[in-house]
């Protein structure tokens, strides 16, 4: 495919101004899933999200007269993702954020990176850099320092913490599967019609799970999921799959590296103290995500060995 040929290690101007956004955007999903699940279950606040993004991107595709799926492996996938991308891993984190703050949430999502160098060369037989990898560990390593201070757990931060890790490695699969699967369908309608048959399934959940619970929608519920729906999910997901036709999935994981980040910030905005050592960590992860973007693939033979895996696209 000439898809797989694109050199990882060029980025265009619009390509970096998307990258930019995505990381803009979801470093700031996490407070306002906090602030939404304060007052709103879960699950009913993730698919009202879906079903509002869904019908907007959906709208503005059959006014722009944008293509649509062909062939049932085209409809299969996004079946399979509407699942896999969008209801279960979102539908666990609204759950965890219940029990686990938005920074360490973003903090237990930074790993995601290393998780999509796993599946990359067993799903696309495509070798992951080494140094892409090394600094990738690195940048983990950096985040989990500036989050050292983190008070003592409890179980429904241990349960919450799992739920966010299980929502981070079904994502991590879904992103590689999305890459091999979707890079001729069109990122409005793959991303609408997604969000439109995930919510299907947490409407159900909802009525299995959330029935003896009422949403109270506030002033401060009604601001966050504007701001998901619009940004989070409409905008973002749209900017996201357009990426991934021309970037590698787990250069785009990097984006998880910098979530982080933003919360950190937003944590400073907001009055927390900030430590020199956590500006320390900080610029460790800025220039461990650079390298990954930066990263080629290296020419010698032993490179095809990547995480244990053998790379047999030679």
């Amino acid at each position: 495919m000439a898809a797989s040929q694109h050199s990882p290690s060029s980025f265009s101007r619009a390509q970096l101004l998307g990258y930019i956004s995505l990381c803009l955007i979801w470093g700031s999903t996490w407070l306002g899933i906090r602030v939404v699940v304060h007052d709103v279950p879960p699950l009913e606040a993730a698919a009202l999200r879906f079903v509002a993004a869904g019908v907007l991107l959906l709208g503005l595709a059959v006014l722009q007269r944008r293509s649509w799926p062909r062939g049932a492996s085209q409809w299969n996938a996004l079946a399979v993702l509407s699942v896999s991308m969008m209801a279960v891993p979102y539908g666990m984190l609204f759950w965890a954020e219940q029990h686990v703050t938005s920074s360490m949430t973003a903090v237990l999502y930074s790993a995601m990176p290393l998780a999509v160098s796993l599946f990359t060369p067993a799903m696309m037989h495509r070798k992951v850099p080494r140094r892409a990898i090394y600094a990738m560990v690195i940048a983990f390593g950096g985040i989990l320092v500036l989050f050292y201070r983190y008070p003592g757990v409890n179980l429904l931060l241990l349960v919450g913490g799992a739920a966010v890790l299980a929502s981070m490695t079904l994502s991590s699969w879904s992103v590689v599967y999305a890459k091999k699967r979707l890079h001729d369908v069109d990122s409005v309608v793959a991303t609408g019609l997604q969000l439109l048959f995930g919510s299907v399934v947490l409407l159900w959940g909802t009525w299995a799970l959330e029935a003896h619970r009422h949403a109270i929608w506030t002033t401060q519920a009604l601001a966050g999921m504007a701001f998901l729906t619009i940004f989070g999910s409409a905008a973002a997901f749209v900017i996201y799959y357009w990426l991934l036709k021309t970037l590698q999935p787990y250069q785009l994981s990097t984006i998880s590296l910098i979530t982080p980040l933003i919360a950190l910030l937003e944590a400073w905005l907001w009055g927390e103290p900030v430590y020199l050592m956590m500006v320390i960590a900080a610029m460790v992860v800025l220039g461990s995500v650079w390298s990954v973007l930066r990263a080629e693939a290296e020419k010698d033979p032993e490179s095809s060995d990547i995480l244990m895996l053998r790379d047999r696209a030679q």
